[in-house]
């Protein structure tokens, strides 16, 4: 590669980074909205009246975890169409299927106007975001890994991440905003205004979507013809243990749900903090995961990876648990600290974990195995935590219960990740297992075109990737 065409490589990247990171913010800045709203508002408004406010809070995070439950369709969907079609294609669908979806939440009558279909038509659009983002994310981490220079993936790959604080805050901005009007005025139409900005946004992603390029190894790819006629089934059939491990490696990211949309209600609707001062709390705590966020990719990529994620996890295990009794001092200093500090580790880990992921898989079957493990995690575990969190505070009256769940996803992360990393390599500056097969096919194919056959003694079998189990 000349100087021209590494200045270009290079100009390319940074614009795949940056339209990563837009376009992740404007899509986790319509699904947090979604939960900021059922927190405060959805309970009183989609249901009826007369509900007990803790079961009418159940039943919101209900809905919640609807859009959860279809991630993975979406992931499904849009794996599928990103390992044929390519990466840019399916992000441009997702974002516009995202913000269709958030806008008509602000449009959607209440339980008085329309009874029961109140919370049908919510339950439905929330299920039309969840697939969206359950195809977004995979599409967004490549779009920017992809396109990377040489050892770079994992530091590109944080751009696509940063958009999830940055959406985060800017939906927790908006709501605080909106918290200084009359609580009547708020309840009415004040709620609706996050989500009917959603189309402002949209547009704005749209331009910059459609402005991508697809990486080199997409291209190649599909120029080559060689992409799998059904991924999900090559991955479900050669890779289940790493999309397992993948999987596994993911709970720690869901503590958002602990401290944003479970804590938000606990907080305002048990404790007695103001809707604007604990908004306050947690818009401090997205500022201090923007910030460290982006070290946690540093760290991987400089050290280690195994003794990374080691120091990444571990202060969490003690952390996110004291965060809670932080919070039920009602001292406002002190929920601030215990929440800034609880967020480092597992900002500093999102962070790192999606360029980590993505060289998990080759190239062919990296957007659903990508897309297949993170929506697993997020079917069983995300939507689920602020249901478990409130039913635990239901049944019991204490927080320690909470607590004790918050650290346990914790350990199950560090212990996926370290079994993850012995399979696949734990040096950012080497090839992974599945880049080296990458490497390897590339290699193949430059010494046996498609239009020749084999050099003699080489079957077709032996020209797989080394890492793949024969169907």
């Amino acid at each position: 590669m000349n100087a021209a065409q590494e200045v270009a490589a290079h100009k390319r990247a940074r614009k795949a980074g940056v339209a990563s990171f837009i376009g992740t913010t404007i899509e986790w800045y319509d699904f947090y909205a979604y939960g900021i709203a059922a927190a405060l508002v959805f309970g009183k408004v989609f249901f009826p009246a007369d509900l007990d406010p803790g079961t009418a809070t159940l039943l919101s995070f209900l809905t919640l975890w609807a859009g959860f439950i279809a991630r993975p369709i979406g992931g499904i969907i849009f794996g599928h169409l990103g390992d044929k079609i390519g990466r840019k294609t399916t992000l441009v669908i997702t974002l516009v299927m995202m913000g269709v979806a958030t806008t008509c939440i602000g449009l959607l009558p209440s339980y008085l106007q329309i009874g029961v279909w109140a919370p049908i038509s919510l339950v439905v659009l929330r299920v039309i975001q969840g697939i969206a983002v359950g195809g977004e994310w995979g599409g967004a981490i490549l779009i920017a890994s992809e396109n990377a220079p040489k050892g770079k993936g994992i530091m590109y790959a944080a751009f696509a991440q940063q958009g999830s604080p940055a959406g985060n805050l800017l939906a927790t901005l908006v709501f605080f905003g909106l918290s200084a009007l009359p609580v009547s005025d708020f309840m009415l139409w004040g709620w609706r205004i996050p989500f009917l900005l959603s189309a402002a946004l949209v547009i704005v992603g749209m331009v910059i979507r459609l402005k991508l390029e697809e990486s080199d190894d997409m291209q190649r790819l599909m120029k080559q013809k060689k992409t799998v006629k059904l991924p999900i089934l090559e991955v479900l059939r050669n890779h289940w243990q790493i999309v397992l491990l993948g999987a596994g490696v993911l709970p720690i990211i869901h503590v958002t749900y602990f401290k944003s949309t479970f804590a938000l209600s606990w907080a305002t609707k048990e404790l007695g903090y103001a809707q604007s001062t604990f908004l306050s709390v947690i818009i401090a705590s997205l500022v201090v995961q923007f910030i460290a966020q982006p070290f946690g990719a540093l760290l991987v990529s400089k050290i280690d990876m195994r003794k990374a994620v080691a120091l990444m996890v571990i202060p969490e295990l003690i952390l996110m648990p004291a965060m809670f009794f932080a919070v039920e001092t009602k001292v406002y200093w002190i929920a601030v600290v215990g929440m800034c500090l609880a967020t480092i580790p597992h900002s500093m880990f999102y962070g790192a974990v999606g360029g980590i992921l993505a060289r998990a898989f080759p190239t062919k079957v990296r957007y659903s195995g990508l897309s297949i493990s993170y929506q697993l995690c997020s079917l069983l575990v995300g939507g689920a935590t602020p249901v478990l969190a409130q039913g635990l505070l239901n049944s019991t009256g204490s927080i320690v219960g909470v607590a004790i769940a918050s650290g346990l996803y914790a350990l199950v992360s560090l212990v996926c990740m370290l079994l993850l990393l012995k399979r696949i390599g734990h040096t950012a500056s080497e090839l992974s297992t599945a880049e080296q097969a990458d490497a390897d096919e590339l290699a193949n194919d430059s010494l046996n075109p498609p239009d020749q056959s084999p050099s003699t003694g080489q079957s077709a079998r032996a020209a797989q990737p080394k890492w793949v189990s024969p169907a």
